[in-house]
């Protein structure tokens, strides 16, 4: 990509709406793509995503989940 191209505003946008949590399938359909394996290109895991990540198991509520 060459900087300041329509594909790198694209690229960004995309980036920037998958980093803020928008659901995938919409930005598949925001940027008109038909199959979601053109869309997951612009997924990219980050330490702070990895960071972020809450296993079910450290939950304060959990036994309220299991037990109704």
């Amino acid at each position: 990509m060459k900087p300041g191209s329509i594909h790198a505003l694209r690229h960004s946008f995309a980036t920037h709406l998958l980093n803020n949590g928008t659901d995938i399938i919409l930005v598949m359909k925001l940027l008109g793509h038909n199959d979601i394996k053109t869309t997951l290109r612009y997924l990219h895991v980050t330490n702070r995503d990895l960071l972020n990540i809450v296993s079910p198991l450290d939950k304060p509520d959990l036994g309220k989940d299991i037990l109704g």
